[in-house]
């Protein structure tokens, strides 16, 4: 109760942008969590296989990946505000035309649509967050951000597997209750653009002011077009080869988790939108505890401690033919995993130049979304070959295997070195 209670009298103090930033943000990924859990079931029921769930997944994916660099460079750039305006209209376009279309190449050819534009929301949110609030609050502002991300999700992906298991309960056919639910999600996410046009944007170098530590003189000498730093770019290189490997793991099973659940234990829509949406719940709250570890065994540590301890529950969730331990399982890897996010948002964001962090979270996300998109083809080919247990049993060790990977280089890259007398969270490199 103290914890919503501060949360509460912090929210009325926050900028009047990040309020309308949060706004438009809800109703964006109501319409990508009713996608994300809907809309390869809607594939399924109009007749194809998993291997066209797998070519949609990956060709969106990489339509996305292909735009991060240039939305990167054009979000530092131009009005990082019209550019989330266009992303909300044409990505809101693009599921409203998806809840009606059957066809295989409209099914392509939207997929290649939809990845385009959802990378306008993936790559500008962490550089407009940033560039709207003071150093020192940015971790919590990641983390509240990361944590609304997930609560809209489970509000879309709750609400929309109950709303299609209602509709069939009144007579409406399985394809005809996910296009109705596909279509609202769609609708939902169109009008993020209506909080996005009373954003005030900031004047050149107006942000930069935010950085209580830095004197405002020397920010403002850091402004403008800059000689490339290969420094930065070692750093950003870092980074972005973190990122790949957890990419290729991640695309090897989150794509596919509601698949897995109904393929292995043929469970309703209802309950499985229940399992995912109680998954992102989970993830809610050990974000929100995030930078208390953080605080408490700094940064680096905190990204490591919370991956390493993911890994027992993929691989039981993986193996484990009991829906009750499958489940359990899959809600402490989900809240684990993805806890590590904001604390890994804000360490890129402190170790690269404000000049760079549009091209660094951009580049970031394109070899995580590279990774995604490259293992659809690998996931199909094994479920296929080797049926719903080794199958999946397969691609869950498989991504074990990546992410301690990631892990163990992400640690060896970004370790700290304590000095007597300072604070854990205080790193030095």
């Amino acid at each position: 109760m103290r914890f919503i209670q501060q949360t509460a009298l912090e929210l009325r103090k926050w900028p009047r942008n990040i309020k309308l930033f949060f706004l438009a943000n809800i109703l964006y990924q109501l319409g990508t969590g009713m996608f994300g859990v809907l809309y390869n079931l809607y594939i399924q029921g109009l007749g194809y296989n998993d291997a066209m769930n797998g070519r949609v997944v990956s060709i969106q994916s990489l339509a996305t990946a292909i735009m991060f660099v240039p939305i990167g460079l054009w979000g530092d750039r131009a009005s990082r505000k019209r550019i989330l305006i266009l992303g909300a209209l044409f990505s809101g376009a693009a599921f409203i035309s998806r809840s009606f279309m059957e066809s295989e190449t409209s099914l392509i050819g939207l997929a290649v649509f939809t990845g385009l534009f959802a990378s306008f929301f993936q790559v500008l949110a962490i550089p407009f967050l940033a560039e709207n609030v003071r150093k020192k609050d940015r971790l919590r502002m990641f983390s509240y951000h990361s944590s609304l991300v997930l609560a809209s999700q489970v509000l879309g992906s709750m609400g929309g597997g109950f709303l299609a298991d209602y509709l069939q309960a009144l007579g409406v056919s399985r394809v005809s209750s996910l296009q109705i639910v596909l279509l609202i999600g769609g609708i939902a996410t169109f009008a993020a653009f209506i909080p996005m046009i009373f954003v005030l944007e900031k004047k050149k170098g107006e942000s930069e002011q935010l950085e209580a530590s830095v004197p405002v003189h020397e920010q403002k000498q850091e402004q403008g077009i800059q000689p490339a730093n290969a420094s930065d770019f070692k750093m950003i290189g870092k980074f972005v080869a973190a990122q790949l490997l957890v990419g290729i793991g991640s695309g090897l099973v989150v794509p596919y988790l509601n698949l897995y659940f109904t393929n292995r234990f043929s469970i309703s829509l209802s309950a499985m939108g229940i399992l995912i949406s109680l998954g992102q719940v989970m993830t809610i709250v050990s974000m929100l505890i995030g930078p208390s570890l953080a605080a408490r065994i700094g940064q680096v540590r905190a990204v490591v401690c919370f991956q390493m301890l993911s890994l027992p529950f993929l691989l039981l969730t993986g193996f484990t033919n009991l829906f009750v331990i499958a489940s359990v399982s899959f809600l402490f890897r989900q809240a684990l995993m993805n806890a590590a996010n904001p604390i890994q948002s804000a360490i890129m964001i402190d170790r690269v130049p404000d000049h760079r962090r549009g091209i660094a979270n951009s580049l970031t996300q394109t070899a995580f979304m590279i990774g995604w998109a490259s293992m659809g083809p690998v996931q199909s080919y094994l479920v296929t070959t080797y049926g719903s247990y080794w199958g999946y049993a397969i691609t869950f060790s498989i991504t074990g295997v990546f992410y301690i990977a990631a892990s163990l280089l992400y640690f060896y890259m970004f370790k700290t070195k304590r000095t007597k007398g300072t604070n854990p969270a205080v790193e030095v490199v």
